[in-house]
């Protein structure tokens, strides 16, 4: 492959010179290429959904698992009639109270769906993204653009657009700079496909939001840890969002002064501890390597921050990682969702 071309717009003033730059990119989803693009939720990796080679250079140069489904993304309705079946009222509610946005729909699939971009299933996920940069080059690629996060599989998620260069440099065609993601998790997924709606992954809408649509909805009881039950949808069976280091969650009221000991236990075992804190408890910590996800009443400046500081680590010299947790209300149960997967289900419970 050729060096990867990469090119900056603001998608807050995107001008007519930006728009032929987002038509180059659009061509190159056309003809079978890989595009890295800026979304509301984090960077994602933009290939023709349609197109199985295509999305084969997706899985290639991420190394994700072939039995991890992708999400299509489209910039209209007219463009997911023709790849799912079972449009309820109730999807057209969910559509028209959150699309364009940070919700995916997990709905039976079209047979114009490739199984690559399924894992094999009958259902597919899509959305409809509000960052106007990749609203924009959806819309002139003419395409469902299969994209999942552009990263190396198993990183932290792309939130900054230095996160992506670093990752993808040289394995795709173009990277679209495009500022800091908003949301800064990745997509809330729901099943639409059963009687009753479930969430297969948390994200940026919350459960309560969706209840207030709906009525009921449920939780996949895979998402809860429990190596006993394996989460409905395939990707969240694997390790996600990791730094280099090691991340451990003290949880409890005494979390400050038992993380405290414990960096202190490490640092006699001479290895190097960074803290994951907030900025009420920043001040308590004298170490050298301390870092705040922020007001913690503020939980989706959390959220913005979470993947953008777990790389920052990775710059750093640290082993360990001991980290604050969040409490599991609205966006918070997706934050601690993504924590945990970076810690690989390494709690430490307190008082």
């Amino acid at each position: 492959m050729e060096a990867t071309k990469i090119i900056d717009i603001d998608p807050d003033n995107i001008q007519e010179t930006d728009m032929k730059k987002i038509k180059e990119a659009a061509n190159i989803l056309k003809s079978g290429g890989l595009v890295a693009f800026p979304t509301e939720t984090v960077y994602g990796l933009g290939a023709n959904g349609l197109d199985e080679l295509a999305v084969k250079k997706i899985f290639e140069a991420k190394g994700r698992p072939s039995d991890n489904p992708l999400i299509l993304h489209v910039s209209g309705l007219k463009e997911m009639k023709n790849l799912v079946k079972g449009i309820t009222p109730e999807v057209n509610n969910l559509i028209d109270t959150f699309w364009p946005g940070p919700l995916t729909l997990v709905l039976e699939k079209t047979d114009m769906v490739p199984d690559i971009i399924t894992g094999g299933l009958t259902t597919v996920a899509i959305r409809m993204p509000s960052n106007p940069i990749a609203l924009k080059l959806i819309e002139l690629s003419g395409l469902p653009v299969a994209a999942p996060s552009a990263n190396i599989s198993g990183k932290p998620s792309p939130t900054r657009g230095d996160h992506v260069v670093k990752d993808l440099a040289g394995k795709v065609d173009l990277i679209i700079i495009g500022g800091n993601c908003d949301v800064g998790l990745e997509s809330t997924v729901l099943d639409m496909t059963g009687e009753v709606p479930v969430i297969l992954r948390p994200g940026g809408i919350t459960k309560t939001e969706l209840e207030q649509v709906l009525g009921r909805v449920e939780v996949d009881k895979g998402l809860s840890g429990n190596s006993d039950i394996v989460p409905k949808s395939p990707g969240m069976k694997y390790t996600h969002y990791a730094p280099k280091a090691q991340v451990y969650i003290v949880k409890g009221s005494k979390a400050v002064d038992n993380i405290n000991k414990l960096a202190a236990e490490y640092e006699k075992q001479g290895k190097d501890v960074g803290i994951l804190c907030f900025d009420d408890t920043y001040p308590l910590y004298h170490y050298d390597i301390v870092k705040s996800m922020g007001n913690r009443k503020d939980l989706n400046e959390v959220a913005s921050n979470l993947f953008n500081l777990l790389r920052e680590f990775d710059n750093t010299t640290v082993d360990i990682i001991l980290s604050e947790a969040v409490e599991e209300v609205d966006i918070g149960q997706a934050i601690m969702n993504r924590l945990t997967k970076a810690a690989g289900y390494r709690i430490i419970e307190g008082e």
